[in-house]
């Protein structure tokens, strides 16, 4: 198996909802034409949107619901530390739950968290250690 993740999907309640949230964000629809998934091309990679319930059936486990930390968490990295403030304060605007404001952090950094209308937890972090590239990857240093 090659070292990559392909496609990340959120589980979530309503998907017009969740829909909407990421737009406020500025983020773009790609394939507006299907119905019952939304996916953004985010990168080289796809973050896609599907209904909790049906997100299980398809995974053939129990639909438990999405109480609580779930034990993962998405990062959006910046180019500054300025950024963080700047995005933590767009997706305030958009709808999401500010759970841990923008602080210095142990390990150099500056970082909060903030969670989308399902819950689901993104850290908005600038690392000096990880510079983004103008195309908006990011690599490990060697």
């Amino acid at each position: 198996m090659e070292q990559r993740i392909s496609l990340v999907t959120l589980g979530v309640t309503d998907l017009t909802a969740s829909r909407e949230f990421y737009e406020r964000l500025g983020w773009k629809r790609s394939m507006p034409e299907l119905d019952g998934v939304v996916f953004f091309q985010a990168g080289g990679m796809i973050f896609g949107l599907f209904p909790h319930a049906e997100l299980a059936k398809d995974a053939t486990v129990p639909d438990t619901g999405m109480p609580g930390f779930r034990g993962v968490s998405l990062a959006y990295n910046t180019r500054s530390k300025d950024e963080v403030d700047t995005v933590m304060a767009e997706a305030e605007t958009a709808g999401a739950t500010i759970v841990k404001p923008a602080e210095e952090v142990f390990w150099g950094g500056y970082s909060g968290y903030f969670a989308d209308p399902d819950g689901h937890l993104w850290e908005v972090a600038w690392n000096p250690g990880f510079p983004i590239a103008e195309d908006g990857s990011i690599r490990l240093p060697d």
